[in-house]
């Protein structure tokens, strides 16, 4: 059996070799029929290589965080609506190329629920992209001048979803807002966006310092893009120990 062992090797089939030695090792399996065992085997490869691929996807994604469905906290009032972000965590926005806005004040919870729905699209199969908006016009500036843009162009465009964090958190000089409409258009119709953005749409305008440009990329954007805005207390002021009720040492409301 070396033989058939170093084939298996050599093809990379991995889970069914595992499966194959413990087969072999455990007298519970030797009673079924050839099809039944061979069916295990086959099922132990698949397994694994679906792992492979979704340990791929999350590595890629380069997420913030490692949130995932089950941290999110569906109580808080923050306008968050459970059945509504469910819903998205299906990918059927991705599979229609629409995009996603999540509005909301500092700390409310935008990039930790970001990251949750991407990871759960990662599981579910789709390919994903976290970047800080900062990030994305560094790499597409760098790319520009180094000649690796077209390659970064090509791998942009790979991900069913790029989320693009503190959207507008900084004024897009003209250099930028060219690149980022650049960017989105390559992406318009294509591909799925969302942007998590401290700005409500209706104060995206003036953070672009080009007027023109700044209607080229609202144009591209508002009119095939979900909306999730959020209100509410900070969720770092809300879970830290020196604001829980839980705390001891926190100060009656009589005392503040």
């Amino acid at each position: 059996m070396q033989h058939t062992l170093d084939q298996l090797k050599s093809l990379r089939l991995i889970g069914l070799l595992e499966a194959w030695q413990e087969q072999q090792a455990q007298p519970t399996y030797h009673d079924l029929a050839f099809d039944e065992r061979f069916a295990l085997l086959v099922e132990r490869e698949y397994l694994r290589r679906q792992q492979q691929r979704l340990q791929r996807r999350l590595k890629q994604a380069t997420l913030f965080n490692s949130a995932t469905l089950n941290d999110i906290d569906f109580e808080v009032p923050r306008g968050l609506k459970k059945a509504q972000f469910l819903q998205w965590t299906q990918g059927q926005w991705l599979t229609q190329h629409l995009s996603l806005v999540v509005v909301g004040p500092t700390g409310v919870g935008k990039t930790f629920l970001a990251c949750s729905l991407a990871d759960h699209l990662c599981k579910q199969g789709y390919a994903v992209r976290y970047l800080k908006t900062a990030d994305l016009l560094s790499e597409l500036k760098l790319a520009k001048v180094d000649g690796s843009f077209p390659k970064l162009r090509k791998h942009l465009a790979s991900f069913e979803l790029i989320i693009l964090d503190e959207w507008l958190r900084d004024a897009l000089s003209p250099n930028q807002a060219r690149e980022m409409l650049d960017f989105l258009d390559d992406r318009y119709r294509r591909a799925s966006c969302l942007f998590a953005t401290q700005f409500p749409v209706d104060q995206w305008h003036p953070q672009i310092q080009d007027p023109t440009l700044a209607d080229a990329i609202l144009d591209r954007i508002v009119h095939d893009s979900l909306r999730l805005t959020l209100k509410g207390e900070s969720m770092r002021k809300l879970t830290s120990a020196l604001t829980s009720p839980t705390d001891p040492h926190q100060e009656s409301p009589a005392m503040t």
